[in-house]
């Protein structure tokens, strides 16, 4: 099966986003997905706060600090 240019125009259009990140994976070798550890540091009433909040919602501390940067 050969390709014609409108079908390779159409898969890029829909799959725009994928190729992006795969260009992006191919400079940087970094996936906006993955995750990484860091070290910070907090003041106890923070650490408190977000205790209360893990308890209250069930979800980790580090998913509800990336859902108040997305």
């Amino acid at each position: 099966m050969q390709l014609t240019n409108k079908k390779i125009k159409q898969i890029m259009e829909k799959y725009k986003d994928t190729f992006e990140i795969l260009e992006n994976y191919d400079k940087t070798r970094k996936l906006p997905f993955q995750k990484k550890r860091i070290d910070i540091t907090l003041s106890v009433a923070t650490i408190s706060k977000l205790n209360t909040i893990k308890k209250k919602t069930g979800k980790p501390i580090s998913q509800l600090i990336e859902e108040k940067f997305r």
